[in-house]
């Protein structure tokens, strides 16, 4: 077995899937937040910008490999 196989070093160890999928689901969470809040206009009207990056991020981040 490689050493690269056992460790990952590069790019593999900053593109694994369990770390990115957090962060797209947070920004799918604080999208719907920024949907329901009743406080800034501006959050109201960037929410379903947010919510489109975290979606498209996580579909893209679910074929990283583990």
């Amino acid at each position: 077995m490689s050493t690269q196989a056992r460790s990952p070093s590069g790019l593999r160890r900053w593109f694994r899937r369990g770390p990115w999928e957090n962060v797209a689901t947070v920004l799918i969470a604080l999208g719907v937040f920024m949907l329901m809040q009743s406080f800034s206009l501006f959050l109201f009207g960037q929410s379903l910008t947010v919510i489109l990056i975290g979606t498209i991020g996580f579909v893209i981040v679910s074929h990283f490999p583990e």
